[in-house]
């Protein structure tokens, strides 16, 4: 079996090692999961915006549409990221969030 054994978590005690590590295990998990549903949301999202008629080839205008709207997508989706971040910290700080 794995670390993550009934034993584990039913009452059985952890060492702040292990804690550190299973809280490591599921941020990567969260990052992983997040990462994935970004690039399938990016996909779907410049598909339809840029893909009209679906062929064996994208021509280089359908091309040139996806990777412009990729580039915006992330850009956005930085932007977005960074100031709920500093949102977050800056409410932390000051009490907000307990």
């Amino acid at each position: 079996m794995d670390n993550y054994s009934s034993s584990s978590f039913g009452g059985g005690s952890m060492t702040s090692s292990q804690k550190d590590q299973v809280l490591q295990e599921l941020r990567s998990q969260i990052a992983l999961a997040n990462a994935q549903e970004l690039m399938q949301k990016m996909s779907e999202k410049c598909f339809k915006k840029c893909i009209y008629k679906p062929g064996t080839q994208l021509d280089n205008s359908e091309q040139k549409c996806l990777a412009m709207c990729m580039d915006r997508y992330m850009d956005a989706w930085n932007t977005v990221s960074r100031t709920y971040n500093a949102r977050l910290s800056r409410e932390h700080s000051s009490g907000g969030l307990q």
